[in-house]
């Protein structure tokens, strides 16, 4: 198996690129490129056991951890998901299940204007996704 790897932007960065761009169109460009930058998974990665429920899109999202520190990698079959989900990578994936666990997500995708531009089925997505990073960090903790 590949280790799963986080996009490359960071997500100050993220947050500074959307910040220059003033028009809805222009940020769903920069999604979609985002998205882009994610590393594939594989078909056997790609799998029931690592699809994220509560996506109308399908999302699959693995996850290694190496020594407390947690590294996730996603994909997902619509374009626009697949930016919000290396925008989520972006902000969990590296970091101690401690970190994540006490992430507060929803300021950072504020800070961007995630919600009040994402139809609430992408809304929903996004939070699923971002529950299942949770408990995944929660359960490491557990183990």
């Amino acid at each position: 198996m590949q280790p799963p790897l986080a996009t490359n932007t960071s997500i100050d960065e993220i947050i500074e690129n959307f910040s220059f761009l003033d028009e809805w169109d222009d940020r769903y460009g920069y999604l979609i490129e985002l998205g882009k930058s994610l590393t594939p998974l594989t078909d056997e990665q790609m799998v029931d056991l690592n699809k994220v429920q509560g996506c109308v899109s399908q999302v699959w999202l693995i996850h290694e951890n190496n020594q407390g520190i947690l590294t996730f990698n996603g994909m997902s079959d619509a374009h626009i998901v697949r930016g919000l989900v290396a925008i989520a990578l972006s902000i969990f994936s590296g970091k101690s299940a401690e970190d994540i666990l006490q992430t507060d997500e929803q300021d950072i995708f504020n800070s961007v204007g995630l919600q009040e531009h994402l139809t609430p089925q992408r809304a929903n997505g996004l939070r699923s996704m971002v529950q299942r990073i949770k408990a995944i960090a929660q359960a490491s903790l557990t183990n």
